[in-house]
């Protein structure tokens, strides 16, 4: 009996299982015994360390190969390639644009992890070449690239993951469940002070010869200027590429107000900072002191801080007024009645760690729906909802003003 079936194939031999999928979606199906074909867009340390290694740890399970990557170094080209080759018995094929990889017949998937101006550009393409997406966070810097973006997405019906992982965390989705119950009381605040002694950018910047590098490849739409390596390497810290910490480390934050709480976007944002430590002669752009504030609709306040100039104070909190839920350590978050309104008796004794729900990761979600064509935990809308909450507190930063969010018409405006 043949062991390898084709897509056509079995299509026509699952015609029962198609009942629930929607047409386009029946059409896009992967056989089990097909394996599927990935890309990879962005080869750097969440490219390699993350996206590749990640999927990688289902191997044994899940059947797939990682065939070809994409990076304007061809340091880090090389890099995956070698490192596919180590998995998969092959190299992966090389390319410095998105656009060659995208256009390559047989790849099913890919996975982007490319720096954050570059992403609704790279997600919208790969929707258009009617691939599947994997797409790191933050979605977008820009309303309206992020409006593009999304819309391409469901117009092309594929599987799109957003890389807010903690949502797939078994102790945030037991927080879910907990939230649900209602045992806090009234929410009026939920709270993440993220602190460091200095900013992240500053461990990425690298010694780079730009000779190896497809310079116009990675400004992509940005001016066009001489070649700097640490403007490359460490464009963490530069606004052109992308917004700062609350983007950047924020927007898993937000996502998970979301996620736990269930609401979706702030009705609301304002936000200050600046940068009050780090003064030197990279002149960094994004901010190392910021503090956001939005207002939900819901009935509660939500706020993030950052300050890279001091690591104490970490917090992530959701404070109700008969109970706190104290989720600072991701691994393990305790439910309290600290500070509870007196008047107020509740349930709550002593200190209680959340029971998690056990769930797949986000990887091995995502190579799941591949196949069963399913929603994954982090969808295109959550990506949506994250990233406007993000860029209503950038222009709120940039504009001194505050910044409201009308649903219905999809826009921002100063209010």
């Amino acid at each position: 009996m043949e062991q390898h079936y084709s897509r056509r194939r079995f299509l026509k031999t699952t015609a029962v299982g198609a009942v629930a999928l929607s047409a386009a979606s029946y059409a896009r199906v992967i056989g089990a015994n097909e394996r599927i074909s990935i890309g990879q867009i962005g080869c750097g340390g969440r490219g390699i360390g993350a996206h590749m290694k990640g999927v990688h740890e289902h191997q044994d399970t899940q059947n797939f190969e990682i065939t070809a990557v994409c990076d304007p170094w061809r340091v880090r080209q090389e890099m995956a390639s070698a490192t596919a080759k180590e998995w998969y018995g092959r190299p992966a094929r090389m390319f410095s644009s998105y656009r060659d990889l995208l256009a390559l017949k047989d790849v099913d998937a890919v996975m982007i992890a490319s720096p954050d101006h570059a992403h609704t550009t790279h997600l919208k393409a790969a929707a258009e070449a009617g691939k599947d997406v994997y797409c790191e966070k933050p979605l977008a810097m820009r309303l309206d690239r992020l409006k593009d973006a999304c819309d391409a997405v469901k117009k092309a019906n594929i599987v799109c993951q957003i890389g807010t992982q903690l949502r797939s965390y078994p102790t945030f989705t037991g927080c879910r469940e907990l939230y649900k119950t209602g045992i806090l009381g009234t929410v009026g605040r939920i709270e993440q002070c993220r602190n460091s002694e200095r900013p992240y950018w500053y461990g990425y910047m690298k010694d780079v010869n730009p000779k190896d590098v497809d310079w116009k490849e990675f400004l992509m739409d940005r001016p066009m200027r001489n070649f700097d390596p640490v403007l490359y390497s460490g464009w963490y810290g530069y606004r052109e590429f992308s917004d700062g910490p609350v983007p950047g480390l924020g927007s898993h934050f937000i996502d998970l107000v979301h996620y736990i709480t269930g609401a979706k976007y702030p009705k609301n944002s304002v936000c200050l900072g600046g940068t009050y430590t780090w003064k030197d002669e990279h002149n960094f752009t994004c901010p190392d002191h910021v503090h956001a504030l939005w207002e939900y609709p819901e009935g509660f306040m939500v706020s993030y801080s950052t300050n890279f100039g001091n690591g104490s104070g970490n917090s992530f909190k959701i404070f109700g007024d008969v109970g706190v839920l104290d989720m600072v350590n991701w691994n393990a978050p305790i439910l309290t009645a600290e500070g509870a309104n007196s008047k107020k008796k509740g349930p709550i004794r002593g200190k209680n760690p959340v029971e998690e729900v056990q769930r797949p990761d986000h990887f091995l979600d995502w190579l799941q729906c591949l196949r069963t064509r399913k929603t994954p935990n982090a969808s295109i809308e959550a990506g949506y909802q994250h990233g406007v909450a993000v860029i209503m507190a950038m222009m709120s930063f940039d504009s001194g003003r505050r910044m409201v969010y009308d649903a219905e018409k999809r826009e921002i405006y100063p209010g």
